[in-house]
């Protein structure tokens, strides 16, 4: 047993930065925070230097599915938040569990070195306003978001309108007297797309793949909070949420929209019930895929044409870790390939958090994971078996949490894990956490 307590850099003060950085104070594991940005919310705070957040953004999820557990949202605040209630809500948490002495601020990191072998420490160097510094930390916990390294597609031709990615929207007015095309329908772009329809001149939406909608609201309550209470086989479950989507969202291919080419949850859907309402009253017009631009002209690959002035690619984003050899996060294909998408298998001295998605995940899924990594860090430390048994477990041959879910094969799924087969397996880890230090 090692009764030296060791240093981790922590990466990051966004939500998962935060929920990290609680529970290493809850287990008493020193740590050394850092933020690119002047204060904690990461791209929440739309004025933050990696934030990619636009003007009338608001939370897909409901409040009560996506808040930390033990830090309820104020019951006055909306059950879809505005990006700047997140930022309140982020900044509150921080205060209320005392993090922000944790962090050191407006300091962006520039690289991570392994000093020698798993175990040897790491050189963290890292630049704020009084120049670059470099220090000494005995491990490495990385939780800087996943949707700051826009995806930009290379289109065919020339255009020469103006041409952004969605990381560069903020604020409706830059669509005032423009033709705009929305490339890309998750559902920031179908958000943008609406955004577009109510400040520009015309928006169309071009469309590579169909897609599922869920509206927000089903039988006037969230449509995240229905259901759930019983585990029905995927089979079944696909048949009545599929049965309750046609009863409240109809047929989407009656607007235009193409029909999906893979089953309900096996992409994320879109949580959008306005882009199908200004689909039925002609608002908006729904292309395919873009074959080729020449000025203006955007030509599709149905053989049709169209003239804009703006073009925004919402094509989503890359796992994106700038400051770390990407074999060191053992990145296979898509994305690092790590136990439970956060331990490294070889390495204990080296963590990346918030690299998972599922559909009612949230942030309290995020805090367990952080949790689990937490008492992973202080069971080796103290010679917990239960943190020796996962190390072993983690050292073998494992597969990413789907619960045999087959995602479409897309990066932004590379990443993707089925909430209940997730969440399991790391409560279990956490319970035998606990059992062990007893």
């Amino acid at each position: 047993m090692n009764n030296q307590k060791k240093c981790y850099a922590l990466i990051g003060a966004g939500p998962m930065g935060l929920a990290m950085a609680k529970v290493l104070k809850e287990q008493g594991i020193p740590f050394q925070g850092f933020e690119a940005g002047k204060d904690v919310g990461g791209l929440w705070d739309i004025e933050g230097p990696k934030s990619t957040m636009y003007e009338t953004a608001h939370l897909i999820s409901s409040k009560r599915m996506t808040e930390f557990t033990d830090f309820p949202m104020r019951d006055e605040v909306a059950e879809y938040p505005s990006h700047r209630e997140m930022k309140r809500y982020f900044r509150e948490f921080a205060d209320h569990y005392d993090l922000r002495a944790n962090f050191h601020f407006n300091a962006e990191v520039l690289s991570a070195v392994p000093l020698g072998a798993p175990g040897e420490g790491w050189n963290l160097f890292w630049r704020n306003g009084d120049g670059e510094h470099e220090e000494r930390f005995d491990g490495l916990l990385i939780a800087n978001g996943t949707l700051s390294e826009p995806n930009m597609p290379d289109f065919p031709g020339a255009f020469s309108g103006e041409l952004i990615h969605s990381s560069q929207y903020r604020y409706p007015e830059q669509f005032k007297g423009k033709r705009v095309l929305v490339v890309g329908a998750g559902n920031s772009g179908c958000d943008i797309a609406v955004d577009a329809i109510h400040h520009g001149i015309s928006c169309d939406l071009s469309m590579r793949r169909g897609y599922y909608f869920v509206p927000k609201y089903v039988f006037g309550k969230p449509a995240d909070t229905l259901g759930g209470l019983i585990k029905l086989p995927m089979s079944i479950k696909r048949k009545i949420d599929g049965m309750i989507l046609r009863w409240f969202v109809g047929n989407p291919q009656k607007y235009g929209f193409p029909k999906p080419d893979y089953q309900l949850y096996e992409s994320h859907p879109i949580v959008n019930s306005l882009v199908l309402y200004h689909a039925g009253h002609g608002d908006i017009k729904i292309r395919p895929d873009i074959e080729r631009i020449e000025g203006d002209t955007v030509h599709f690959k149905d053989g049709s044409t169209g003239d804009y002035d703006m073009i925004l690619a919402a094509t989503g984003y890359k796992l994106h870790y700038p400051f770390i050899d990407s074999a060191l996060l053992n990145w296979q294909g898509d994305a690092p390939h790590l136990y439970l998408n956060c331990l490294h298998p070889e390495r204990d001295d080296l963590a990346l958090l918030g690299m998972v998605e599922a559909s009612g995940l949230g942030w309290q899924g995020r805090h367990e994971q952080a949790e689990m990594v937490a008492r992973y860090l202080k069971g080796l430390e103290t010679g917990n078996t239960a943190a020796a048994k996962l190390q072993e477990e983690k050292a073998g041959s494992f597969q990413r949490a789907t619960g045999g879910m087959n995602y479409i094969d897309l990066p932004r799924m590379a990443y993707y894990v089925d909430k209940a087969t997730y969440l399991k397996s790391v409560k279990g880890w956490i319970s035998e956490l606990k059992e062990g230090a007893k």
